[in-house]
């Protein structure tokens, strides 16, 4: 019964994540001039990028985006409703875009994580599947955007999600449920995102040369 109940958290988290990676992969795409096929190819990597590749790494194959129908299904769907009320996405600029990719880095850093826990990955390893999910849809689509990956240079976004995925690897080991590790989890990620925006947090970096 644990079991069910937490692959049904993972399912929920994924497929709420991919809902809004698509959707802001296809608001991307749009402000970036390409057409209905590009548009529903980059939701889709936006989207589906990063849990494909968390799944291939810890040996959960074939991928559920691959796998589950409603993965693709849920992707195409919301790039195409994005793309015919492109009236209506043109207001999602600014703080609704980085408020819309900051919840999906959360879901789907806790719902990394915690599947990676449930393969019996270890807790680092774990913390850094739940990184993987979360920024490695934007960063393929950044590629296909021919745009330096976003995750290499913006202020504290992959860190954030790291430190999602890790609070939800340490509960979990302290004897947390799986739905109340991934809340404290996944709200911390978001919260330190958003920190890290408004206080223009960044890491450090090396003198220009």
């Amino acid at each position: 019964m644990r079991t069910i109940h937490n692959d049904a958290l993972v399912l929920a988290a994924d497929l709420i994540g991919t809902l809004l990676f698509a959707i802001e992969g296809a608001i991307v795409a749009m402000h970036s001039g390409l057409d209905l096929l590009g548009v529903m190819v980059v939701a889709f990597v936006s989207a589906l990028g990063g849990g494909v590749i968390r799944d291939l790494l810890i040996g959960a194959s074939p991928p559920s985006a691959i796998r589950d129908w409603r993965y693709p299904a849920l992707t195409f769907g919301a790039g195409f409703v994005a793309f015919v009320f492109h009236g209506a996405m043109q207001h999602f600029t600014g703080p609704a875009i980085i408020v819309l990719d900051a919840a999906g880095l959360a879901l789907f850093a806790v719902a990394g994580a915690e599947k990676a826990t449930q393969f019996g990955i270890k807790s680092f390893v774990a913390a850094l599947m739940g990184t993987v999910t979360g920024v490695g849809g934007g960063f393929l689509r950044d590629i296909l955007l021919a745009k330096i990956p976003a995750v290499l240079v913006t202020d504290i976004y992959a860190t954030a999600a790291f430190v999602g995925a890790a609070a939800l690897v340490t509960l979990r080991r302290l004897g947390w449920s799986a739905s109340h590790a991934s809340f404290a989890g996944g709200l911390l990620c978001f919260a330190v995102r958003l920190l890290a925006v408004w206080q223009h947090w960044q890491l450090p970096k090396a003198p220009s040369w």
